[in-house]
């Protein structure tokens, strides 16, 4: 699988942009960014309770 360059990111900002308007832009950067943050910190837990459940057994 190919990786993102620098056009294709800027196509993906300049699509963005006009579906989800300027003033709303930010906000949505923003939800995005809260939801990796807390799917990262469940995968995290999740994680630790399987290594944990390993070394009881």
């Amino acid at each position: 699988m190919p990786s993102l360059g620098l056009p294709e990111l800027i196509v993906i900002l300049v699509i963005a942009l006009v579906v989800f308007g300027p003033k709303k832009l930010p906000e949505v950067g923003r939800a995005i960014g809260t939801s990796i943050k807390e799917f990262k910190k469940a995968t995290k837990e999740v994680t630790k309770d399987l290594v944990e459940d390993k070394e009881e057994k």
